[in-house]
């Protein structure tokens, strides 16, 4: 076998080999290798899914491996400490087991998975996809690679030089542009795949290409992937119809050449297996569908208390999860209202949480102040055991996002029995119908225009919701509980990613 991986060649057993290649993830199983359990680097989404689906292939027996950077601050591991020995030893251990780390000391020293510094971030990825490239490839000889986002988009040009087939999944659509000549400085033999990558202008030959022609990582990915997913079959439906202005060209063009070959899909992600009420240590009280009354009940309480607002168990909560991103998030349309709304439902007792940081934090600060809404608005920095509390204190959850490529919030609230109020986007439109208590359908409130007085509509109706007859609200809400736990999970999602594998490899992945 050659050392760049040229001659490797995919294993023909029985069982196939999967290969997951990500830059985050939030833990890893037991049993899985050396460490497995101090491993947890996580950015957003794309650390969960991979964990999850990690996991899930495990526990069922299959032949899954798995490759990030070796972020030894973050792992905890105190290379300082270590004598060569212990260092020797350590390093023995991990190639035998299903954990593969990329060693480069740009990953060694940092606390966080992205830089702050932009040009920091492609050289990063080019030294993660360096060590995939030479030496985990062909260390693995995997049958086939998955592979997450712009940081590892030129792994697809090398997996289909080798025959290997590829998944691409994105979960945004976020990317950098790097050189050929960038590339191989950093000792990615390029001219191996080159043909493979994805140019900013039609490429002439490979000289001509090497310093003056960029290449599009995440368009590169795209391309030379055999198949490719994004996190909702919505969000990719509505880059096909090309109603999303932020998509760039080249990545459109690539997703539509996909779609249209029948080689994407949408699979949703899942919300991580502790989001549950019945297991979450952060609530006061733990409870399930039929006791949802009794423990919202304590839980807001003790929200009100922690945040100073008015004690009340009869007021209606509304809670915002998100970052505070006006550009995404849909900041801008509840600071737009939200001084109507507290003060149309002032007899009701209303009030509104923010467990969120961001831009617009400073805004809603200012709202709070100058109307004097202490008592009924709290805005506070985001705390997880916070953020857990305040979904099961609440009534609704805020989602009112100009696009979302999938959304994990909305699930979280229908699990803790707080319903969502989304506008019709990605994957709000996915997981949310609007309820019609009658019926006995629907699981949140769903706005089709992207404007205040829509999102204002939107809690309008879940406050005629909320007026409606205890028995029937409790109703409701305990159906949702029980219909999103059997929904949202990441057995689910594994199962899709499995039946994509399956069908990719034309043959079972669990034998």
């Amino acid at each position: 076998m050659q050392e760049n991986g040229k001659n490797s060649k995919p294993t023909t057993g029985a069982k196939p080999r999967i290969l997951i290649v990500t830059p985050e993830i939030t833990y890893l199983p037991p049993g899985m290798g050396n460490m497995a359990n101090m491993m947890s680097a996580k950015a957003g989404g794309m650390a969960d899914v991979s964990a999850s689906l990690v996991s899930a292939l495990f526990a069922q027996g299959a032949d899954v491996h798995v490759a990030l950077p070796h972020y030894r601050k973050m792992f905890h591991v105190d290379v300082g400490n270590l004598i060569d020995r212990e260092l020797m030893l350590y390093k023995s251990v991990l190639p035998d087991s299903r954990i593969h780390l990329a060693q480069d000391r740009m990953f060694y020293y940092r606390d966080k998975v992205y830089s702050s510094y932009s040009e920091d971030n492609p050289r990063l990825a080019l030294a993660f996809q360096r060590e995939i490239i030479n030496n985990i490839i062909p260390s693995v000889r995997p049958d086939l690679i998955h592979c997450n986002d712009w940081m590892t988009g030129l792994v697809p040009a090398a997996a289909r030089r080798l025959g290997i087939p590829c998944l691409f999944t994105l979960h945004n659509i976020h990317t950098h542009k790097v050189t050929l000549e960038q590339v191989e400085n950093i000792g990615i033999d390029a001219a191996e795949f080159w043909e493979y990558l994805y140019y900013m202008r039609m490429p002439y030959n490979y000289e001509e290409t090497r310093s003056r022609n960029y290449v599009d990582m995440l368009a590169s990915g795209i391309f030379a992937s055999h198949y490719i997913n994004t996190v909702s079959p919505e969000f990719l439906r509505e880059i096909v119809r090309g109603m999303h202005d932020f998509v760039p060209p080249q990545i459109r063009d690539e997703i539509r050449a996909k779609d249209a070959a029948g080689c994407a899909k949408g699979i949703l992600n899942a919300p991580d297996d502790s989001y549950r009420p019945s297991t979450d240590n952060a609530l006061p009280v733990k409870y399930e569908a039929d006791t949802h009354v009794e423990g919202k009940c304590a839980a807001k309480r003790l929200l009100q208390d922690r945040l100073s607002l008015t004690s009340n168990c009869n007021a209606p909560v509304l809670f915002w999860p998100s970052r505070l991103d006006p550009v995404q998030k849909g900041c801008s349309l509840l600071s737009d209202i939200l001084y109507n709304v507290v003060s149309k439902y002032r007899d009701e007792g209303l009030q509104v949480v923010f467990v969120a940081n961001g831009a617009y934090q400073r805004v809603f600060h200012d709202i709070v102040v100058f109307h004097g809404f202490d008592d009924r608005v709290a805005v506070v920095d985001f705390d997880e055991d916070l953020s857990r509390l305040a979904y099961a204190a609440s009534d609704f959850v805020l989602v009112p996002s100009l696009f979302e490529p999938c959304g994990l919030p909305q699930m979280v609230g229908q699990l803790y029995g707080t319903l969502p109020i989304v506008h019709d986007t990605g994957g709000l439109h996915d997981t949310v119908e609007h309820l019609d208590a009658a019926k006995s359908t629907g699981n949140g409130f769903v706005f089709k225009n992207y404007d205040s007085a829509a999102l204002s509509w939107g809690i309008d109706e879940a406050m005629r919701f909320y007026n409606s007859p205890g028995e029937v609200r409790a109703d409701q809400i305990s159906r949702v509980m029980r219909e999103s736990s059997k929904r949202f999970t990441h057995q689910e999602c594994a199962k899709a990613y499995i039946d994509m594998y399956e069908h990719m490899l034309k043959r079972p992945l669990i034998v």
